[in-house]
């Protein structure tokens, strides 16, 4: 799923795009003027609108996309609170709306009910090598034709050395960027997760850079 992000808060939007991209391909843009040519001139699945920018606000930015008949779903995302922004996002067009502070498994299952409302094609696999296909959204691992599944955190942290392939990976910034502080591993899980994924896709496919990190090979 192709998802733009429209967010000019730049510590918001570094963190929803950080997220949003383990599962997706995020563009994120920081004014509504900038929201409008990106939309004029790419393809995207979803819209995910702050309602107060730079610019053309969300809100603008909706009414001018309906009016020219773009159907793209769209969630607004917003701080305002009472119901008179509610009822002119919808009436303007957007199909959720979700107020901050929000937590990201929320905004995770407002994506899921708009790609299932939408019929939009997400879930492409990415080809880890050969004789094996990972299934980023259901978690999944295909093997010589064999189906094995994946615990989340297993599945999050795949998909990071996936898309940092052939780069050596700390353990720091693993850690940093897939668990929250109060809910960091150990040295000791995070290699029972590496063990776990070398076990499904093959004990060659991560190295371990001794005193660095480790990385998917190619």
């Amino acid at each position: 799923m192709k998802i733009l992000l429209l967010e000019d808060d730049t510590l918001l939007s570094k963190i929803l795009t950080k997220h949003l991209s383990l599962n997706y391909k995020v563009t994120p843009v920081y004014d509504g003027d900038t929201a409008l040519e990106m939309v004029e001139t790419q393809k995207f699945d979803l819209l995910i609108l702050d309602s107060n920018v730079p610019g053309l606000t969300g809100l603008e930015l909706i009414k001018e996309l309906r009016e020219y008949n773009d159907t793209t779903p769209i969630i607004m995302i917003t701080a305002y609170q009472d119901t008179i922004h509610l009822k002119k996002a919808f009436t303007h067009g957007c199909n959720d709306y979700i107020k901050k502070p929000f937590e990201l498994d929320e905004l995770d299952m407002r994506i899921e009910n708009i790609s299932r409302t939408f019929n939009i094609e997400q879930n492409i696999p990415i080809q880890i090598a050969d004789d094996t296909l990972f299934d980023t959204m259901n978690h999944k691992i295909t093997k010589n034709g064999k189906t094995f599944s994946l615990a989340k955190k297993e599945s999050e942290l795949l998909n990071y050395l996936v898309t940092h392939r052939n780069r050596t990976v700390s353990k720091e910034e693993l850690t940093q960027n897939l668990w929250t502080y109060e809910t960091m591993p150990s040295d000791a899980t995070l290699r029972v997760y590496i063990r776990n994924l070398r076990a499904l896709i093959g004990k060659e496919s991560i190295e371990t850079i001794r005193g660095m990190g480790y990385c998917l090979v190619s």
